[in-house]
C-alpha cells in the first residue's frame, strides 16, 4: 500500500460522529444540520430537464476535454462575471472540465508537484482538508498559514518567510473561505502572484463559493481577473478552480472547471487522460445550460441572504459572529471550547455544527479553529429560523 495513505487524518465529519457517539438529543425535537456544506435549494429545472434531454448520450463516452460547447460556455461565463477580456481564455488550452472542484483540487496536486524536490504545499489554516490530503498524497510536505480574527480570517501572507517561499510549489487559495467566507482583495492577490513568479511556485484558488454573495456586498474577486488587470494577460503561475455545486445547488451534478495558465494546463490534461474522471455527455449539456442562465443564480442569493439577515437578528448580541463576506457559513467564536458546544448543542436542542478544531491543525502560533464552529445555512429559511432560536436559548443557559 501507499505508505502515505497513513498520514492522513480522519475526515471532520468522522470526527464529529464521534463526538456525537452516546449522546441523546431530546426525544420529539427535530434534528437540524448545520454542519454540511451541502446545499438545500431546489435544484434548477433548467439541469434536471437538460438532463433528462440528452440521457440517450449516455451510451457515448465523453472526451477528457469535453465538449466544444461547454468550453465555451464556461468561458463565456466567467468573462462576462470576472470582467476577463472578450476571447481572453482559450477554450482549446485554459479551461478543462472537471467532476467538480473536490476531484480537480485534489488531483492537480498529483500532477503538478515534484516530489524529488520535498517541498510544500502551502493552505490556509482553518481549510478545506482535500488540500491536506493531497499534498501529503503528493509527497510534499503541508504548510499552513493561519486564518486569524485579527487578519479578517484571511492568511497573513507578510509573516511567511522568503525560506519557505523557496520551498513552495504550491500554494491553495479558498477564495471566498471555507469556513470564514472572507474575501482576498485586489492588493493581496496581486501580492501571491508576484510571489508565485518571484518564488517559482504555482497558485491554486478554489473559488467555489464565488457566486454566493449579497447584492449589497462587493462581488468576490477571481484569481484570474486580477492576473489579467496587473498585466499577466497569459495567467502565468495561476489556476482557477470553479464549480456548480454551490452557484446552481448542483452538488450531486459533480460539474466544474479549471481555466488558467496553459502551460500548466497542458501537463494537467496529459494526466487527466489517464486520471478518467471525464463529464458524461448528459451532464455536459446540463452543465451549459447552467453557466448559460443567471436568474436560478440571483434568486439563490436573495435566498442565503434573507437566511443570513434573519438568522444574525436573532443571535445579534448572543455570539460572536458577522455576516460574511461571501459563502453560506457563519464561523463563530463559541464561549466555551468547541467541541463541548457542539457536544452541548446536540444534546440540549438537536442541532449540529462543526468544531473548528476539526477544520484546522496546530502550528507554533497555535490552533486557529480552536472555540469556534461552522454553521451552514443551508437548510430551508424556516430551520434556519428555528435553529437561530434554539443556540440562543441554549447560550443562555451557559
Amino acid at each position: 500500500m501507499n505508505p502515505d495513505l497513513a498520514l492522513l487524518q480522519p475526515y471532520p465529519f468522522e470526527k464529529l460522529a464521534a463526538i456525537k457517539q452516546g449522546v441523546t438529543p431530546p426525544v420529539g425535537m427535530k434534528h437540524i444540520a448545520l454542519s454540511v456544506g451541502e446545499p438545500k435549494h431546489p435544484l434548477p429545472s433548467i439541469i434536471s430537464s437538460t438532463l433528462i434531454e440528452h440521457i440517450n448520450r449516455l451510451g457515448n463516452y465523453p472526451t477528457t476535454k469535453g465538449l466544444e460547447a461547454l468550453r465555451t460556455s464556461i468561458a463565456s461565463w466567467f468573462q462576462q462575471r470576472f470582467n476577463i477580456g472578450i476571447d481572453r481564455l482559450d477554450i482549446n488550452t485554459q479551461i478543462l472540465p472537471v467532476s467538480g472542484t473536490r476531484e480537480a483540487l485534489f488531483s492537480f496536486a498529483q500532477c503538478v508537484v515534484d516530489r524529488s524536490a520535498k517541498g510544500i504545499v502551502a493552505m490556509p489554516n482553518p481549510f478545506y482538508q482535500i488540500y491536506e490530503g493531497a499534498a501529503l498524497l503528493a509527497g510534499a510536505q503541508p504548510y499552513f498559514i493561519n486564518c486569524e480574527a485579527a487578519n479578517n480570517y484571511l492568511p497573513d501572507y507578510d509573516l511567511i518567510s522568503d525560506k519557505t517561499w523557496e520551498s513552495c510549489q504550491l500554494l491553495y487559495i479558498c477564495n471566498p473561505g471555507n469556513p470564514s467566507g472572507a474575501t482576498h482583495t485586489y492588493q493581496q492577490l496581486k501580492q501571491l502572484i508576484e510571489l508565485a513568479h518571484r518564488f517559482n511556485f504555482i497558485i491554486a484558488a478554489d473559488e467555489c463559493y464565488s457566486e454566493i454573495y449579497a447584492p449589497d456586498q462587493t462581488k468576490p474577486l477571481s484569481l484570474l481577473e486580477v492576473s489579467e488587470q496587473m498585466g499577466n494577460k497569459n495567467f502565468s503561475r495561476c489556476v482557477a478552480f470553479h464549480s456548480l455545486s454551490k452557484r446552481s445547488n448542483a452538488p450531486g451534478l459533480r460539474s466544474g472547471f479549471v481555466a488558467g495558465d496553459a502551460n500548466v494546463l497542458k501537463q494537467y490534461f496529459n494526466y487527466r487522460t489517464y486520471h478518467g474522471c471525464t463529464l458524461s455527455i448528459p451532464t455536459q449539456f446540463a452543465s451549459i445550460a447552467a453557466w448559460d442562465d443567471e436568474e436560478h443564480v440571483v434568486n439563490n442569493r436573495l435566498l442565503y441572504s434573507q437566511k443570513f439577515h434573519d438568522v444574525l437578528s436573532i443571535l445579534d448580541q448572543q455570539l460572536d459572529v458577522k455576516r460574511p463576506d461571501a459563502g453560506f457559513y457563519l464561523w463563530a467564536k463559541t464561549p466555551v471550547s468547541d467541541i463541548d458546544f457542539a457536544q452541548q448543542l446536540y444534546q440540549q436542542q438537536h442541532i449540529t455544527v462543526l468544531p473548528g478544531q476539526f477544520l484546522s491543525r496546530d502550528t507554533p502560533q497555535g490552533n486557529p479553529g480552536l472555540n469556534h464552529v461552522r454553521m451552514a445555512l443551508v437548510a430551508p429559511l424556516d430551520e434556519c429560523i428555528e435553529a437561530a432560536h434554539r443556540i440562543k436559548q441554549f447560550i443562555n443557559t451557559l
